[in-house]
């Protein structure tokens, strides 16, 4: 049913419309489309992020991609959404609206992890906040349908993507349903979406219909039920939380037949195993009026020896209303989702919304080489489009000379997104590809002054990492490939990444390199001639990495190694500092309030980071996003890394206010304003014998905050500052804002 050979990325007849040739820029308004003889646009992508043309920027890769293909892209960048007219403003697409919310989720965009609103947006020209709204897919999406009702809506971006199933919302603390059922879009691209909406464009050109491609990988569509001929699994078949059986089966489906739901649950007690036909009627007049179907097979009970092929198989997730009502079940569905994560042996999953099914193919099949080169080779103009004239777009600023050497991350820790958007299997770029993109970022963009600020992308070590065998990675189903510990059959050289270094600095007009990107040291300490090249030449006085905690029990729940690994990478990396003649220095970065981190575990984080001379001025508080694992914690109270319970196994969740203001005052222990709170709350930890050791047994006159017209002077760096501050102490360095997502 779901090919692993899929066609080549670039290997589709072109469109018609390729005769126009590639556009200087992708057309935003009515008047550039005249000027490139355009009559209508095949494709309009509607986005939340201004439009740089550059292959940072999903709108770019999506739109010149497709271009590529023959398609005529016009773009909606950042529309005034109160209204319809704006969407109308390239007239009626051909083929369809695809839509996204930009590089970022909307809601972690404009909100802070404490729900403050935030004053500025780095994808938006001036860095000026409120120009996308909240919840930007939804919104969006409705507003397509409203202009022109009968033109399909694609989701795609990360904000769909993390949102496939119900999932989790912070914001109004509540499981909404999939984002799909709410936008009333037609379908949802999940991931690096190249596969699906090539298939999409050029199916749609052909004359078929969406329910015609709803079979891609790498998509979500609503069904009104499964489709004939399948056999499901209950996934608590798979993995079964303990003590349900006392509960009513949360997998049956609602039928308004009691009698025949009642029959088949005593027929699985009679069969304790056996394959089944026990479509509800409902279902089966449904799957009746369709041709040549067969009847749903129902696997309802643990399969005591029988063999099931995957193939045609599906698993049947808790529904929306039962995960939105029991928390136990949220986080066992979470668990599900993440073990059918590899293209090569994830199956088919659906899950129930009221009357409807949301049926999610299997991810898509990664890129090759090849196809990735494909897509980073396309004619990028490299620079905002002229409309915005000087304005400045911090996020463009940040990455205008950067170089995003690959996809993926197998890193798998809990509270980050990246694994389940991008997937774990890592796609790495040529290095003729990446020496090319250097020397063009060299020639069009103004003012290159010969700093590659990184070589990198989800993780700035992973280049070409790989499993050593082909048939152990297509029956995979490990979370991380690093933890507990790094699996054996990972290849851990780093001798290309090494040489790809090398190369890039022998580049004409080329003076340094710096490496921004998170660096996984657990990986690099395996590989002492990467750490050295690394220390050698490409850190600049500072280097960040993202211990993101010292104690065992939040490190396990991170899955994060231990901070002995932290310690073996420090000794490496202080050997080759000194050996090339730098004064140097670590930038640890950690996380307050993160799920299972106790009041204790965060005070010994406090005092190490006092033993160790760092004053960590912009610290990150736990922000639960969409479909993480560690979210899953957050909101269940039970660790899905392993079996589930009813009873017992609960963690400690840092919820209250309190709590979590007092765990990131313990990472800025050094901050008088948190010595009153900190005191007060050490004695009631019942703690008082450490406060002198930690801060100030009472306040003093030697830091007092300075005051100028009345309000304190803030001494971190802005939101978008590169370098952290520098610590009073020796001229260590006292942390600062991460950059990019966390390792």
């Amino acid at each position: 049913m779901y090919p692993t050979q899929p066609a080549g990325l670039f290997s589709y007849p072109r469109f018609w419309a390729e005769c126009y040739g590639p556009a200087p820029f992708l057309p935003m308004s009515r008047a550039e489309m005249d000027q490139l003889g355009w009559d209508s646009c095949d494709i309009i992508i509607v986005c939340g992020d201004a439009y740089v043309d550059h292959p940072s920027f999903g709108m770019a890769v999506i739109g010149r991609f497709l271009e590529s293909q023959g398609f005529r892209v016009g773009l909606i960048c950042q529309p005034d959404w109160t209204r319809v007219d704006p969407f109308r403003e390239l007239g009626k697409p051909n083929l369809f609206f695809g839509v996204s919310a930009g590089n970022m989720d909307s809601m972690i965009n404009r909100y802070t992890a404490d729900k403050k609103v935030r004053n500025d947006d780095a994808y938006t020209p001036g860095g000026v906040g409120g120009k996308r709204p909240d919840r930007a897919v939804l919104v969006y999406s409705q507003r397509c349908k409203e202009a022109y009702s009968d033109v399909p809506v694609v989701l795609g971006g990360i904000e769909a993507s993390l949102r496939r199933i119900a999932q989790y919302d912070y914001w109004s603390d509540q499981v909404r349903r999939s984002v799909l059922v709410d936008a009333t879009a037609d379908i949802l691209l999940y991931g690096n979406a190249e596969r699906a909406i090539a298939d999409i464009a050029h199916g749609l050109a052909a004359g078929k219909t969406i329910d015609q491609l709803s079979h891609l990988r790498g998509t979500a569509v609503v069904r009104r039920s499964p489709p004939g001929g399948w056999t499901e699994i209950d996934s608590s078949r798979i993995d079964w939380p303990g003590h349900i059986d006392q509960l009513p089966n949360p997998y049956d489906y609602q039928s308004g037949d009691d009698s025949n739901d009642t029959q088949a649950g005593k027929k699985a007690g009679e069969l304790s195993g056996a394959v089944m036909n026990t479509a509800p009627a409902c279902q089966q007049n449904v799957l009746a009026s369709q041709d040549d179907v067969q009847p749903v097979r129902i696997i309802p009970m643990p399969l005591a020896g029988r063999s099931v092929k995957d193939e045609n198989t599906y698993i049947r997730l808790p529904s929306f209303e039962k995960v939105r009502n029991d928390p136990v079940l949220y986080a066992h569905a979470s668990r599900v989702l993440h073990q059918e994560s590899n293209p090569y042996n994830a199956r088919a999953l659906i899950q129930k919304h009221g009357n409807r099914e949301v049926w999610i193919n299997p991810p898509a099949m990664p890129l090759s080489t090849e196809e990735i080169d494909g897509v980073f080779d396309l004619p990028y103009a490299r620079v905002p489009h002229p409309s915005y004239g000087k304005a400045k777009i911090p996020a463009y600023d940040m990455i205008k000379t950067s170089v995003n050497i690959m996809r993926g991350c197998f890193g798998g820790c809990t509270f980050c997104s990246i694994t389940e958007h991008e997937g774990r299997i890592i796609q790495s770029r040529s290095e003729a590809s990446i020496l090319r993109e250097i020397e063009d970022m060299r020639d069009k963009v103004p003012g290159f002054t010969g700093h590659v600020s990184d070589l990198g992308g989800p993780t700035a070590n992973m280049y070409r990492l790989e499993c050593k065998s082909e048939k152990i990675l297509a029956s995979c189903r490990r979370l991380s490939c690093v933890y507990p510990t790094v699996c054996k059959n990972l290849i851990t050289s780093h001798k290309h990444t090494t040489e790809l270094y090398r190369k890039a600095r022998a580049i004409p007009g080329v003076n340094r390199i710096s490496i921004a990107s998170g660096l996984r040291y657990d990986l690099a300490v395996l590989d002492p001639e990467y750490v050295k090249e690394l220390v050698t030449h490409h850190v600049g006085g500072m280097l960040k990495i993202a211990p993101e905690h010292t104690e065992e029990r939040p490190l396990s729940m991170m899955m994060k190694p231990k901070m002995s690994s932290y310690q073996a990478f420090k000794k490496m990396f202080d050997k080759y500092s000194k050996e090339a003649g730098k004064t140097q220095y670590l930038v640890p970065y950690f996380i307050a309030a993160h799920p299972g981190t106790e009041d204790e575990d965060m005070l010994n984080l406090a005092l190490w980071l006092k033993q160790n001379n760092f004053e960590v001025d912009q610290v990150q508080t736990f922000y639960p996003s969409p479909m993480s694992l560690a979210t899953a914690m957050y909101y269940s109270g039970r660790n899905p890394l392993k079996k589930l319970r009813y009873k017992g196994d609960k963690i400690t969740i840092p919820k209250d206010k309190d709590q979590r203001r007092l765990h990131k005052a313990l990472l800025r222990y050094h901050d008088p304003d948190n010595w009153g709170f900190l005191r007060e709350s050490l004695v009631r930890m019942n703690k008082a014998n450490l406060i002198d050791k930690l801060i100030p047994a009472e306040q003093t006159k030697g830091r007092k905050p300075f005051v100028q017209g009345g309000a304190r002077q803030k001494a971190s760096a802005n939101k978008f500052d590169k370098i952290p501050a520098r610590s009073p102490r020796g001229g260590k360095p006292a942390g600062g804002k991460r950059k990019g997502p966390r390792r």
